[in-house]
């Protein structure tokens, strides 16, 4: 009897017993680990037909046997091959292979590995014990989120900030209500060292998008705002590679000590009475019991390093939160999930940016001089276009100097056009820099005299709709080129030398002998 017959045999016996204590087959799922329908079958087996069930197992065909050797050779050869890698060079390498599922083909390969005896290999990365470092040389930094539970019984999300120094153990943390950002940030950053009345040597990080703004094969570039706050404060900083938490294993654990300690079944009620909470925490707990790993209280160790930590000097923050952001070609920014529109004319090409800063449920949008664009609400929402009319207009020039400028383009008629544009104004109040773009780009488009002779049909008509204006100009327009293309050819033809000359034409008079002689000699042709 094989391994695998025995280890079938053993699994059944096992399912049996614990029918027969009383476990329910969701609980005999949950212990065994395998699925309800393969507890339901064995179940419903006697041992004759669980026995003959095997046998057939044992000896049936199996839909992909044909290619055993293949995978056989192969799995000898690379034992760290998977199904899903098998099941492609099976069909690479046998153009007729049947069209079956990804379960097929797993199944398969299991048998083959439990068969041969060739088990899978992983690739495994060796660990070392650190060394304690120095005193004051470094301290690990992160961040974390987790879903309170409120007395209404609702959910509020929280994010948390935390740093830890590495030889004592000495433990901080803060926390937000809203996602931190690179301000939040750099002021979590200093009541953490104002906490630990130090500053240590080097700081090491993730690489987060609150820090970094960019990486180029190892070149890292900070973000502007943290960029000044490091050089003020001269931080040595050191980012771990992407995707490696194992590098800061110390600020890992801090994260999910905070987590499973602190936040777990702890009622949210506001941000200020859990920050509260948590620095009673830490001189309660954290930072006062028996570190498991060097079995030593973080607040002791703590008490030696102080003395290694570089003196801490309070900043006064400027930093204002602005957060700049690309501008799409169609005028707008992307913002949590929502889409904001700019001006027309806001985008100036490939790289066209502006500068954001949320707050009191309010979007303000800045140019890069930090002069106030726009002031949106804030969209809670998603995939949403929060829009505003003007947007689509050119708002750069207030009504009264629009209608200046216009009418200096009239020299001499500018009192008149002027005049006109008020009574449009008057007509379309709330239209009237749709109006004035209107003459504009018919000034663009025609010359000043034009425009001038259509508004003076219009002011003489009663026409105050620059609409009708563009009409009555265009008619204007094509009479003159019709007009132009009709008296050129006359002008031409009009002398009176010419006139004369064709006055004394006579006109030949053809003899009909010439015509009856022609015929003849077709008709002789014809009969040749």
């Amino acid at each position: 009897m094989t391994k695998e017959i025995l280890n079938e045999w053993f699994m059944y016996h096992i399912i049996k017993d614990m029918q027969r204590q009383g476990c329910s087959k969701r609980k005999i799922c949950e212990l065994t680990a395998l699925n309800f329908r393969t507890i339901n079958k064995y179940l419903s087996m006697s041992e004759d037909e669980f026995g003959d069930h095997l046998e057939n197992l044992r000896y049936r065909n199996r839909k992909l046997g044909v290619y055993e050797e293949f995978v056989k050779r192969t799995l000898s050869n690379y034992p760290e091959t998977g199904s899903a890698q098998m099941h492609d060079w099976l069909k690479e390498t046998h153009k007729d292979f049947p069209k079956v599922s990804e379960k097929t083909v797993y199944n398969f390969v299991m048998y083959v590995r439990q068969r041969y005896n060739i088990p899978q290999e992983y690739h495994k990365r060796d660990f070392f014990p650190v060394e304690e470092l120095p005193y004051g040389k470094q301290s690990q930094v992160d961040f974390g989120e987790y879903n309170m539970r409120k007395a209404d019984g609702n959910r509020k999300k929280v994010y948390f900030f935390s740093m830890i120094l590495s030889r004592s153990r000495q433990r901080f943390v803060c926390f937000n209500d809203k996602p931190y950002t690179t301000v939040a940030a750099i002021t979590a950053h200093e009541k953490a060292f104002c906490y630990f009345e130090g500053i240590p040597s080097e700081l090491v990080y993730d690489q987060d998008k609150l820090f970094l703004s960019d990486e180029n094969k190892g070149d890292l570039i900070l973000t502007k705002d943290f960029k000044a706050y490091t050089s003020q404060q001269k931080l040595t900083l050191h980012f771990c590679r992407k995707s490696d938490p194992q590098s800061k294993g110390k600020i890992e654990n801090t994260i999910k000590y905070i987590k499973q300690n602190f936040l777990y079944n702890r009622l949210y009620q506001d941000i200020d009475t859990l920050n509260e909470q948590a620095l009673e925490w830490l001189s309660r707990t954290a930072n006062v019991m028996v570190h498991h790993s060097t079995r030593l209280v973080p607040e002791h160790e703590w008490n030696i390093e102080k003395s290694y930590l570089r003196p801490y000097t309070p900043m006064i923050l400027s930093i204002e939160s602005y957060v700049s952001y690309h501008v799409r070609k169609d005028n707008t920014i992307a913002y949590k999930g929502n889409f904001y529109t700019l001006p027309e004319g806001t985008y100036k090409g490939k790289g066209t940016q502006v500068l954001l800063k949320a707050e009191q449920e309010k979007v303000q949008i800045f140019n890069l001089q930090k002069e106030i664009i726009h002031i949106h609400p804030l969209c809670t929402g998603k995939g949403k276009l929060i829009s505003n009319n003007n947007h689509k207009r050119d708002n750069t020039q207030k009504i009264d100097e629009f209608v200046d400028q216009l009418s200096c383009l009239f020299d001499q008629n500018k009192q008149q056009v002027a005049q006109y544009m008020e009574q449009v104004r008057v007509q379309y109040p709330r239209y009237i820099r749709d109006h004035l773009l209107q003459i504009r780009s018919l000034i663009e488009k025609y010359n000043t005299s034009k425009v001038l002779s259509a508004i003076q049909y219009c002011i003489d008509n009663n026409i105050l709709n620059t609409i009708d204006l563009k009409s009555v100009l265009e008619k204007q327009n094509n009479i003159k080129e019709k007009e132009t293309e009709i008296t050129d050819p006359i002008k031409l033809m009009v002398n009176p030398e010419t006139i004369k000359s064709i006055n004394n034409i006579q006109p030949d008079i053809s003899n009909i002998a010439d015509y009856e002689k022609i015929i003849f000699n077709l008709k002789i042709n014809q009969y040749e």
